[in-house]
């Protein structure tokens, strides 16, 4: 099966590309706006999958491979190129495949944070980070003395103070810069070029949590100038237990692995054992090789699509969804206007005056609940939200029907007096 959307012309992207989604052909009354947590998947990722497990289904990197185990290198390096060619990157040993971006992060903290950071250096990060990137750099401080300094957000448009970030960046102090490329709370967009080049003159290296970015709009580390970068495979329309790690080659082989053993291991003996290179240095294991697959088989989707094509139609949806949200009463978004240089995402965190964000998320069923506890309580010290984000299977229609619900619910809970 051909990994290009079923039609290429006529029609919103939204209506070109619905059906190659089975879960909507099967239920075409389906509303989903929960892309945020994790994308549908076109029928291309799923033949690619099945394929695998049909035609070749054996392991691979055998010192001796068979026909089968061949075949099935192939397919998974194969996939490796497929998203180096789909970011740019300067070379294949430079993109590790990982289960999801929360390994690929604590790859990174772990295997160079460890070894590099001591008492008196500080990881820059912003108060906007998802845990799963807070939580390994608070280990890594915890377990070397170093210090993570918080960059706020601007009191107008909620987005990452870039002046906070520059004043706070210290030469020879700032050793390494965590900063989310799209927040999947707010929707901001951070000006990652510029944030890695500020990063760089003061001796800093740069990681950059690109899962929200990454979908969305079109991606060149190159151009990016960043050190690493992260990606999820489920939010970009690949399968779950698939992500990848980017790392410039020279990092990359001066990092220890996460986890050792299988593919990782060169030479062992009693007593010893040497490690591979990069990127086999982080692949421990037999590794998800049907899932690699599969996200090699949704970047062959969104490529034929456009990335900037997507990012098009996905602007005309964020400044829908806004500007309908915007219309109920005693709402608040969280995050910036669309009408700001970098733009917001198609995505939205609300909370609503006099409502139960909890209760109105299960009610509606279509959205997400949301909840980022430093950011919400220890930052904003506002309590639940509830999350809509849209994407490329999404139309105009469906955010105007979601909200037209959404009123009506928070009006019912109004009159029937439940606590906020």
């Amino acid at each position: 099966m051909s990994a290009s959307p079923a039609s290429t012309t006529g029609g919103s992207l939204a209506e070109r590309v619905r059906p190659d989604f089975d879960i909507l052909r099967n239920k075409p009354s389906l509303l989903y706006l929960d892309t945020a947590a994790t994308a549908l998947k076109p029928s291309a990722v799923l033949q690619a999958m099945h394929e695998y497990y049909h035609e070749s289904c054996a392991n691979i990197h055998k010192g001796v491979e068979h026909e089968l185990s061949k075949q099935s290198t192939d397919r998974y390096e194969g996939a490796r190129r497929k998203v180096v060619s789909f970011i740019n990157a300067p070379r294949p040993e430079e993109v590790v495949f990982t289960r999801n971006a929360t390994e690929a992060i604590n790859i990174v903290a772990h295997g160079w944070g460890l070894h590099n950071l001591g008492p008196g250096d500080e990881i820059l990060m912003s108060v906007a980070e998802h845990h799963s990137s807070l939580a390994p750099w608070q280990q890594v401080a915890e377990k070397t003395g170093a210090t993570i300094v918080d960059v706020n957000l601007t009191t107008d448009t909620q987005e990452i103070d870039l002046g906070d970030l520059q004043a706070k960046l210290r030469p020879g102090k700032t050793k390494v810069v965590v900063m989310v490329h799209l927040s999947n709370v707010l929707g901001s967009v951070l000006p990652a070029d510029w944030v890695c080049q500020l990063a760089h003159d003061a001796g800093a290296l740069v990681l950059l949590d690109s899962c929200q970015f990454l979908p969305h709009r079109p991606t060149d580390v190159q151009a990016l100038g960043c050190d690493w970068l992260v990606a999820s495979g489920h939010k970009m329309l690949g399968p779950t237990s698939s992500g990848f790690l980017w790392g410039r080659f020279n990092l990359l082989s001066s990092m220890e692995p996460l986890m050792v053993g299988g593919s990782t291991t060169g030479e062992i003996h009693f007593g010893k054992h040497s490690d591979v290179a990069p990127p086999l240095r982080f692949e421990a294991g037999t590794p998800t090789i049907a899932e690699a697959i599969g996200l090699g088989a949704a970047v062959d989707y969104l490529s034929a699509l456009g990335m900037d094509k997507v990012h098009s139609y996905e602007e005309e949806l964020a400044k829908e969804l806004y500007q309908q949200l915007a219309g109920l009463p005693g709402i608040h978004i969280l995050g910036p206007p669309p009408d700001v240089p970098m733009g917001r995402a198609s995505l939205a965190s609300f909370h609503i005056d006099g409502c139960d964000m909890m209760a109105l998320a299960a009610e509606l069923d279509n959205a997400g609940f949301h909840r980022a506890k430093p950011l919400h309580e220890d930052y904003l010290h506002i309590g639940h939200t509830m999350r809509a984000s849209a994407y490329i299977y999404n139309t105009k229609e469906e955010i105007q029907r979601f909200v037209a619900a959404l009123r009506e619910c928070a009006e019912a809970q109004r009159r029937q007096g439940k606590p906020s």
